[in-house]
């Protein structure tokens, strides 16, 4: 059995390959940044006892994984998968690999992420050639949700906010005001909390404040990131991430006034990662069921 997961921080994406059939599965995310080994197994064992599934068939796994950058923590990950499918060689990426072999496939291109936060990377069909630097939800993420929703916050609690939104948005929050603050600083980390707000956020985007905010944070990405790589006005611009894909009109509208091209907006790179390791090498697709 082969498995393919995708793995953010706040949840993971799983399909089981078999023989027969392909399940799928939906996890709890982990980050190896802030999760240790003995968390992740700890959460994954207690995930698939409660769904009765064979890890012992598995002989082959393919996780790409947020955080997951470099050497160390992709072994955090490597040993927890280890010590639930026990019989499995096991490959863990970063997912930027993820991002970019599910919208390029095995062509050149810029791919992505634009969800809970957001990351970018150069590929060039085969690896991963440059990536400028993801300085995370504390000093970067532009354009993700955790920078939309602290650009959104702030303009509420420092009263800059036009009050019909800020109407709308006291009427979110049952528990009040505070309750905002109380979880932001509890939280470890926040940023998944903090993201939840671009709800709010797409269901007044035709305001023009809200407008303000998300063009400013996609034309900062864009800019910050994507424009940085070479060849940038030549090779297609994709995206993964909720943040994206529901904004997709607005990054849209961004690139091409920069006369960049936009390429597809996946939500949830798990079906194209599939198609990715069950095509075989002579272009043909391996049937899965």
């Amino acid at each position: 059995m082969k498995v393919v997961v995708d793995g953010g921080s706040t949840k993971a994406d799983w399909k089981m390959i078999g023989t027969d059939e392909t399940h799928s599965l939906t996890t709890k995310g982990f980050n190896p940044v802030f999760h240790s080994e003995e968390q992740i197994y700890t959460a994954l064992k207690e995930a698939f006892s409660e769904q009765g599934l064979n890890t012992q068939a598995a002989d082959q796994i393919y996780y790409y994984g947020a955080g997951c950058w470099d050497s160390s923590r992709k072994e955090v990950v490597r040993r927890a998968l280890g010590r639930i499918f026990t019989d499995a060689d096991i490959e863990v990426h970063h997912d930027l690999l993820g991002a970019a072999r599910a919208t390029c496939g095995r062509n050149p291109g810029i791919s992505c992420i634009v969800g809970t936060g957001s990351n970018s990377c150069l590929y060039d069909g085969i690896k991963v050639v440059d990536n400028i630097t993801n300085l995370g939800y504390l000093l970067g993420d532009e354009g993700s949700g955790t920078h939309l929703a602290k650009r959104l916050l702030r303009a509420y609690f420092y009263r800059e906010m036009p009050k019909v939104l800020s109407e709308k948005l006291d009427a979110t929050l049952p528990e009040g005001k505070q309750s905002i603050l109380d979880k932001v600083y509890s939280m470890d980390p926040p940023n998944a909390y903090l993201a939840s707000f671009t709800r709010f956020m797409g269901e007044h985007q035709d305001h023009p404040f809200i407008l303000r905010i998300l063009f400013d944070s996609f034309e900062q990405f864009i800019d910050r990131h994507v424009r940085k790589y070479h060849n940038h006005m030549v090779l297609p611009v994709h995206f993964i991430g909720s943040v994206a894909y529901y904004f997709r009109s607005i990054l849209e509208v961004i690139l091409e006034e920069r006369e960049m091209k936009p390429g597809i907006f996946i939500q949830k790179p798990i079906d194209n990662l599939v198609k990715f390791h069950t095509e075989q090498t002579n272009g043909k697709t391996a049937k899965t069921i």
